[in-house]
């Protein structure tokens, strides 16, 4: 007879995602062999306050982050959060099999000294075995992970003012490959043999990240956003930054701005998503996408799935990692698939709850 209460479940936890414009938190749970969607905040945070996915102003972001907390109604204090990729040094190393942790600990610091250009008592340190290495069947291949310590410790202490504790702290480019597992049921055959190019459009950097059957083959980041349409209504309109967001968000703004400001920044935007798929094959073995994942807030421009598709002559869909998943009574279904290509990395995040 087996008792499965008696083992210690997961600790539930709250994805955080601190980007460019907002602070975005979902909470996931499991109700039967389901995922459900307990709740989820975007809060939007102060311009500059996040700038090149550094913290430069801690006050407003630890409010924010409050303010969020607060607005999700949870009580869930401990989070996962993430930090960006270009703030993290990742490198696969292959060792012998068979080894204690501390002898793998021992080997890994060893390694690291050759790859991180800062000293060690500088940098937090991870690493995941991943299995055996396909070419030697002696050897298991190992992910380093490295980062700054202060670039950890900012996000650490933006959501500890908010009296929230971190107990995980991941990498965007991995919580985005997390949430894309939930998105590939819903391509045909389930994603199987097939690229994807997963673009996520933030406030100022355009995130491409290539994974193929559920590895990440590629990532690249192009200074490419939503601040490039809201300076565009700006000079077109004469309006303050805060008005011209709010236009683009809400509306109101005259006839012209559909053909004269909105129509050319989706044109630009699928030109450079084609640069950047032009990128991927001159710099790999592949030459094709089989699909285009949209995320990010611009996703949900009307018809810039079928710009983006006619341009680079690919699938093109918006990623909705919710879309098999049960909603509690609190969220609003027409809500969610609007702010659904925003919360990738949150969602992503608060898989980790569920990690063995």
């Amino acid at each position: 007879m087996k008792l499965d209460f008696l083992k210690p479940k997961s600790p539930p936890l709250i994805g955080i995602d601190i980007s460019t414009s907002a602070v975005k938190m979902v909470e996931l749970k499991e109700t039967g062999k389901n995922l459900e969607m307990e709740r989820y905040v975007i809060e939007p945070l102060p311009k500059d306050a996040v700038t090149d996915g550094n913290i430069a102003n801690l006050e407003a972001v630890g409010e924010a982050v409050k303010r969020a907390w607060r607005n999700m109604g949870t009580r869930v204090k401990t989070a996962a959060l993430a930090l960006p990729a270009a703030a993290v040094i990742t490198k696969k190393i292959t060792v012998p099999a068979g080894q204690t942790e501390p002898e793998l600990e021992m080997q890994v610091e060893t390694e690291a000294n050759q790859y991180i250009p800062f000293a060690l008592d500088e940098v937090n340190l991870d690493f995941q075995v991943l299995g055996p290495s396909p070419a030697t069947p002696d050897e298991v291949e190992v992910l380093i992970a490295a980062s700054r310590k202060e670039k950890v410790e900012d996000r650490v202490a933006a959501i500890e003012a908010a009296g929230l504790k971190a107990i995980v702290m991941d990498v965007e480019s991995f919580a985005t490959q997390a949430a894309f597992e939930l998105i590939q049921r819903q391509l045909p055959n389930s994603g199987a043999d097939q690229t994807v190019a997963v673009v996520d459009i933030g406030a100022s950097m355009m995130h491409i990240n290539v994974i193929r059957d559920g590895q990440q083959v590629y990532f690249r980041e192009q200074a490419f956003g939503g601040n490039q349409l809201t300076l565009d209504i700006q000079r077109k309109f004469n309006l303050s930054s805060e008005e011209a967001e709010a236009a683009k968000r809400n509306g109101g703004l005259p006839e012209n701005y559909e053909p004269e400001v909105l129509q050319p920044f989706m044109d630009t935007l699928a030109l450079e998503i084609s640069r950047a798929l032009q990128f991927f094959f001159t710099s790999t073995q592949y030459n094709t996408v089989d699909h285009i994942l949209l995320a990010g807030g611009c996703s949900v421009i009307q018809g810039l799935d079928e710009i983006v598709a006619s341009r680079t002559q690919v699938s093109t869909m918006i990623a909705n990692p919710f879309l098999n998943m049960t909603q509690s009574s609190r969220i609003k279904t027409r809500q969610l698939l609007l702010d659904a290509p925003s919360l990738l990395i949150a969602c992503g995040l608060a898989l980790r709850r569920f990690d063995p």
